[in-house]
């Protein structure tokens, strides 16, 4: 009976307002293995070290975005499948949100000191691109997860050789992306103007490279 009881407009906010504190703040729940567990821990010197943490920042970075993205868009989709869509992504970005966080708790370094900034924008975001219908939603989707496969790619690239945990996550972060975008696709997404699409590279860049050092 309790999943049936209607949620106040009130509740709704309480509870969206909580979910963004934790994020901010650094609090995430894995339901999956970190993939890192089971990588051997090299030693790294202090350069690579900074490198490292610096590079899982911004992967954070992009995770607490994802959370604000997929809770708002889930919060104001058209339907009923589309809201469900929205939260089961979510729910896997969350993974990504702890494992990043804890990698970076390992290299001795701490999220951004802008999440909430960052958080704000990418809600203010996902609410548009809500606003303008299921099609247009979903085809934000495949465009971000399209613009992250693609940063997580330079990562592997750029991560040192030697930093095996940091890869493993990298790596499965890139699986679960893919997943979401063609899910996204085949749900009928639109395909983005060539305009929001380079706003959204815009928008990645300035976080990206900020997030490396804040």
């Amino acid at each position: 009976m309790l999943a049936n009881r209607f949620i106040s407009p009130l509740d709704q906010l309480i509870v969206g307002v909580d979910k963004a504190l934790r994020v901010v703040g650094g609090v995430a729940s894995s339901s999956r293995l970190n993939p890192a567990a089971h990588a051997v821990d090299c030693e790294l010197d202090e350069r690579e070290s900074r490198h490292s943490a610096g590079l899982m920042r911004v992967n954070h970075v992009g995770e607490v975005c994802a959370q604000a993205l997929y809770d708002s868009q889930a919060r104001h989709a058209m339907s009923p499948e589309m809201r469900k869509q929205f939260e089961e992504a979510g729910r896997e970005e969350e993974d990504h949100l702890a494992w990043t966080a804890q990698r970076l708790s390992e290299l001795g370094s701490q999220p951004s000191v802008l999440n909430p900034l960052w958080y704000a924008g990418a809600y203010a975001m996902g609410t548009v691109a809500a606003k303008l219908g299921d099609a247009n939603s979903l085809g934000f989707v495949v465009e971000t997860e399209r613009q992250v496969e693609a940063h997580l790619n330079s990562h592997l690239d750029l991560l040192p050789v030697q930093d095996a945990k940091s890869r493993a996550i990298v790596e499965q972060m890139r699986v679960d992306e893919i997943a979401h975008g063609a899910a996204a696709q085949a749900l009928g997404a639109a395909e983005m103007p060539v305009p929001v699409k380079l706003a959204m590279k815009a928008f990645a860049k300035v976080m990206t490279t900020t997030a490396y050092y804040v």
